[in-house]
């Protein structure tokens, strides 16, 4: 048996297997850490590693020391200058401690409290969507053939070494010499018995000429037979792959956000945030996923992501507007037979008149039914208006598909976002 030992360095001589190790173990650790991090960081800062500390009681292990032998009695806790019934006077100056200083305070200590290590942006985006999915990802039809998979179909003659399979021509050429020496093997047994009965015969009675020409011919059979190949080319078989195409789980998400006049900056950059983490997730986690941006005042605008998350543009509250919109691109471009369907919705509840009304109205009837998730955060720190009324009558009737928060502060924004996209139990 042979054992191949890579023992290459990693950049900068760090053990990749070890880091990974380390990472496990101290999972907790460091996931709160990501979460601090997350909350304190601005929304163009999400995407970098980050410091860890550590502290150092808790990286601390037990370890085995080498003791004294033999039996002993000694005062314990204490030192080889005491023996068990002896008296010493109480020290001055007050209970003793158990550090190295002199009983007073100092301003030039030195000591170490925490263990301090980087993680690198990959380590910190996967600990931040740790445990994330989208909900309700199911396989839809055919999309222009881009999903496939190699099935077998079948053995064919024709095919490369690789594909060669050896079962099925290890059974051909027995099939091949079998039939091939049928008719000599026969003649052989006949020979083979002649043989034996003539050599069984009385010494008299047996003739050498016949039995050396049975020999003769014996040996000329066995050759004949021997000469027919062990395998040939006819014997070989190969197995057969065909593409089959598979269904697509393809995923479009609609970023739905409110930039009306009554959403302050703290609310559009609050808004920003979470649609920024939205963002980074849905890039890590999903290769086949399109996001669609969509701002909206008194009307509806799909735009690119510069614009929707750093256009100025403001105006009175409408929000059926983008409800709307997003039920006409639907329609348009992504068919619910062969697309998972997500919108996520932020606004601060604000809306006109009896617009929230219409918005429930669209979403019961119209919207839902094409969706896989609808997710809404209110992003005010006052009571709940109309929209979040209206709307918890959608989520009663959707209730594994229409999930609904608040967001109060920036401290709120990561939490909110974990709730919503938290991978279900199975």
């Amino acid at each position: 048996m042979s054992f191949i030992i890579d023992r290459r360095l990693n950049g900068k001589n760090k053990s990749a297997v070890n880091r990974q190790r380390f990472l496990r173990r101290y999972r907790n650790h460091i996931k709160k850490a990501v979460t601090d991090a997350v909350n304190r960081r601005s929304i163009t800062d999400l995407e970098h590693g980050e410091k860890i500390n550590i502290p150092t009681k808790d990286i601390n292990e037990p370890v085995f020391q080498q003791g004294q032998g033999g039996h002993r009695e000694i005062v314990s806790p204490g030192n080889k200058e005491f023996q068990q019934g002896d008296r010493f006077s109480r020290p001055q100056g007050g209970g003793g401690g158990g550090g190295s200083g002199e009983g007073k305070a100092s301003n030039s200590g030195e000591g170490e409290d925490e263990f301090s290590f980087s993680i690198t942006k990959d380590e910190f985006l996967e600990f931040m969507f740790d445990g994330l999915e989208l909900p309700n990802l199911v396989r839809k039809e055919f999309k222009d053939m881009e999903s496939v998979k190699q099935v077998r179909a079948g053995i064919i003659k024709d095919g490369t070494p690789a594909k060669v399979n050896i079962v099925r021509s290890m059974r051909n050429a027995q099939a091949r010499r079998r039939a091939m020496t049928s008719k000599s093997r026969r003649k052989l047994r006949e020979l083979k018995a002649a043989l034996e009965e003539e050599l069984s015969k009385d010494e008299l009675l047996r003739s050498s000429v016949r039995i050396e020409e049975l020999e003769t011919a014996i040996a000329q059979l066995k050759q004949k037979i021997e000469s027919v190949p062990f395998l040939d080319t006819y014997d070989l078989r190969y197995n057969h792959f065909r593409q089959e195409p598979q269904p697509s789980n393809q995923a479009v998400m609609f970023c739905l956000m409110d930039v009306s006049g009554s959403m302050t900056q703290s609310h559009k950059d609050m808004a920003k945030r979470f649609f920024i983490l939205l963002y980074l997730f849905l890039e890590r986690n999903y290769q086949k996923i399109e996001v669609v941006f969509i701002r909206h005042h008194t009307s509806a605008t799909e735009v690119d992501e510069e614009t929707f998350f750093y256009s100025r543009e403001t105006g009175g509250t409408i929000v059926s507007s983008a409800i709307r919109l997003t039920q006409e691109v639907i329609a348009k471009r992504y068919s619910p037979s062969e697309w998972n369907i997500y919108v996520a919705q932020a606004s601060d509840g604000d809306n006109w008149d009896d617009d929230s009304t219409n918005c429930s109205k669209i979403l019961v009837n119209e919207l839902m039914p094409l969706l896989q998730y609808f997710a809404y955060v209110e992003i005010t720190p006052h009571a709940h208006q109309s929209l979040w009324e209206e709307y918890e009558g959608v989520r009663d009737k959707f209730q594994d598909r229409f999930a609904m928060e608040q967001i109060v502060s920036e401290a709120d924004i990561y939490p909110v976002f974990r709730e919503l996209f938290r991978r279900k139990e199975a």
